[in-house]
């Protein structure tokens, strides 16, 4: 039921299409740019959902008040304490790793602001987990999500971050001036 109604929103009442060639794997951390707006969040759970697969998600805690957090929750939303310096890359890894089936997607850029200085919790978290990175491009242009390439982390940071903001220069966000790759 939950497929067939982000299907009809996703494809039939906002005209969004879909390029998706990887995997389901049991576990992943899914890598998803650019995010400029809003419009981000509901488009990728609108994909995911269509698509028939489950994730969780990362957002700052600000987000988790009253009765929002309660259905952001509900949504496998995980709320994020950016002032503080905890050990969540960890904790997650170790989750994942316990975890029959794992999928977490993040947004590298961290905001919806152009930032050059792209986080890198993410490919940690996959790296200590032993799991795959799944690249997902929003590109409004076109209305496509694009989830074509598989990142395996090989511990070269610079290498492989830079492999995925290349796979990233080739999508638009809903507002282009706020999505940088910042150093490649």
């Amino acid at each position: 039921m939950k497929k067939a109604i982000c299907s009809f929103i996703y494809y039939k009442l906002l005209g969004w299409k879909t390029v998706v060639t990887i995997p389901d794997y049991d576990k992943a951390i899914l890598c998803v740019a650019p995010h400029t707006s809003n419009w981000d969040f509901f488009i990728g759970k609108l994909v995911y959902g269509a698509l028939g697969r489950k994730s969780g998600f990362l957002m700052k805690k600000e987000w988790f008040f009253f009765p929002l957090g309660n259905i952001l929750r509900a949504m496998e939303g995980i709320p994020v304490n950016r002032t503080r310096n905890t050990s969540m890359i960890n904790q997650i890894a170790e989750t994942a790793k316990k975890s029959k089936t794992f999928h977490l997607a993040v947004t590298p850029e961290g905001t919806r602001s152009a930032n050059p200085k792209w986080k890198t919790g993410f490919y940690y978290m996959a790296l200590k987990a032993g799991i795959p990175i799944e690249l997902f491009g929003i590109d409004f242009a076109t209305k496509t999500v694009v989830g074509t390439k598989t990142i395996f982390p090989s511990g070269d940071i610079e290498k492989d971050m830079r492999e995925i903001k290349l796979y990233f220069s080739q999508f638009q966000g809903k507002f282009p001036q706020n999505f940088t790759l910042g150093e490649l």
